[in-house]
């Protein structure tokens, strides 16, 4: 049922979500709701830029709104204004490369867009229909700037007298988010109110009840705004009125100052965050107060979660999730480590937050337990109606339950975190002029995970070097796509069908990244 708190607020849409949004963000306006680069943002100037953003949200219609998010408040805000309104967020990287960034904006045509100055700027240009909001700063009033067509009329503003159209009794889609899907180029996956809901509230929101004052202890996000990880964890702290420090990304020094001044009981860290705390001088002091470590977005060794455990004396807890699952499926719990660990390590843990899971052979048949094949799930977060999602990991599930993700059937290479599609990178280095033809696989990292390499053969008559075609792909791909490794060759190895062999083309790549001598050639 609908908060009656807000019940007739013309900006609140009656959908358990927004409620709890609107709830919480009227809690205790004076207390400190997000610390960012050492000043804290109060819960009263959140709520007023996300009430600014949903009016404008409002205003227009409630249409697909674009969002070049960065990790920023008045990012969280605009986020959360959306979402108040019952709108639809659009999730737009600003870090993917300024060609793609370009035409993805330029692709989806939505009527609004919301960015920074110098984002909105670089990458956003003027046409007919759009309006571009500028948001530099929670306690700011976001400033609309009408980019009409010949003879239209400009769009929405913050000044509207009035806001158009009833607010939406139950929002169906609450996040468009980009995500590089199991065939093809990336595609854009709708993440529901009710996918979100689940996720952060539980798996019957409509019964679960808004806290009555902010938590104390105060959470870190690291997480990019743009990624499943981010949303998940800023809606998560929302919904528990729980304060957070927001981190610009991961970066070592920042993230050990946040620890020791909040001590906060849990904390997140994907594999590549988490072997670098590892590897670091941070000692038990720095981390005292933490009690457990959760990661996910990518595999991490056993190996690296039981040097964590052993150096810090905290549990690191795996887990998997999806963008396309709305969050996690599957995960490691205390007990389960306590009783399991030492049998299990290596596993990711059983399923969770509802979920199903099976494995499947290639023609949809279930699979016994431990025998390999590809993974099939039912996430919690679709609720009951929920179908069998096929996913691209090859896996196996024991008879306890315990489930281990045995690699990619897609050859997708997943780089701190960061998934990199081979045949992207491929298309982008093919593109320049003097390259006839690229291959590209990945090649193992300590600190990473993997990287992507490229073999890369030239056309007759030209010339280049890896150095100029890391420039050329500056604008073409996000950094992390691009090769870490590229070797120049005269032909790329080949099968008998004329594809490209890749065992002999990460051979030639091995020996280019780490020649004898030991010497690493990237």
């Amino acid at each position: 049922m609908p908060d009656p708190t807000f019940a007739g607020d013309p900006l609140v849409a009656e959908h358990p979500l927004a409620q709890r949004i609107a709830a919480v963000l009227a809690l205790a306006p004076t207390a400190g709701a997000v610390e960012f680069d050492g000043h804290w943002h109060t819960r009263g100037e959140i709520d007023a830029a996300a009430r600014r953003v949903a009016t404008l949200t409002a205003a227009a219609g409630r249409p697909p709104i674009g969002i070049l998010l960065r990790n920023r408040p008045e990012h969280v805000a605009a986020l959360l204004g959306v979402l108040l309104a019952g709108g639809c967020v659009v999730t737009i990287n600003p870090s993917r490369g300024a060609d793609r960034i370009r035409t993805d904006i330029a692709d989806l045509a939505l009527p609004v867009l919301i960015g920074s100055p110098e984002d909105l700027a670089e990458y956003v240009a003027p046409h007919a229909g759009t309006t571009t909001v500028a948001i530099t700063g929670p306690v700011e009033a976001p400033r609309p700037i009408a980019v009409p067509g010949p003879g239209e009329p400009p769009g929405p503003t913050a000044e509207a007298e009035s806001i158009r159209g009833d607010v939406p009794q139950r929002p169906e889609v609450a996040v468009r988010m980009s995500t590089s899907g199991t065939t093809g180029t990336p595609k854009r996956i709708d993440l529901t109110y009710d996918m979100l809901a689940r996720s952060v509230m539980g798996a019957e929101p409509e019964r679960a009840t808004a806290p009555e004052a902010p938590r104390a202890g105060v959470a870190i996000v690291d997480s990019p705004l743009v990624h499943i990880s981010g949303v998940f964890r800023v809606l998560q702290y929302i919904s528990e009125a729980r304060p957070f420090v927001l981190l610009p990304r991961f970066e070592l020094k920042g993230w050990a100052d946040a620890v020791r001044r909040h001590r906060p009981g849990a904390v997140s860290l994907v594999p590549t965050a988490l072997r670098m705390v590892l590897h670091s001088e941070l000692t038990r002091d720095d981390l005292a107060g933490v009690r457990v470590v959760t990661s996910g977005t990518a595999p991490l060794a056993p190996e690296d979660a039981d040097a964590f455990s052993e150096k810090f004396g905290i549990p690191v807890l795996t887990s998997y999730a999806a963008t396309e699952f709305g969050g996690g499926v599957a995960g490691w719990t205390l007990p389960d480590h306590r009783r399991w660990w030492a049998a299990k390590r290596g596993s990711v843990g059983r399923a969770s937050l509802g979920a199903r899971l099976r494995v499947v052979d290639d023609d949809g048949n279930p699979l016994g337990a431990d025998t390999p094949g590809l993974l099939e799930v039912i996430p919690g977060q679709l609720g009951p109606a929920g179908t069998w999602m096929r996913t691209t990991d090859l896996a196996r599930i024991d008879a306890d339950g315990f489930l281990w993700i045995l690699g990619r059937a897609d050859q997708a290479i997943i780089r701190g975190g960061f998934k990199v599609r081979p045949d992207d990178v491929r298309a982008a280095l093919e593109s320049h002029p003097a390259v006839r033809g690229a291959a590209v696989v990945g090649l193992p990292d300590p600190r990473l995970g993997a990287t992507p390499a490229a073999l890369v053969e030239l056309r007759a008559d030209t010339t280049t070097d890896a150095d100029e075609l890391r420039e050329y792909l500056g604008n073409r791909l996000a950094r992390y796509e691009i090769p870490t490794t590229i070797a120049l060759v005269d032909a790329i190895p080949r099968t008998p069908s004329g594809k490209a062999d890749l065992t002999a083309v990460r051979e030639h790549l091995t020996r280019a990244a780490y020649p004898p001598g030991g010497a690493d050639a990237r």
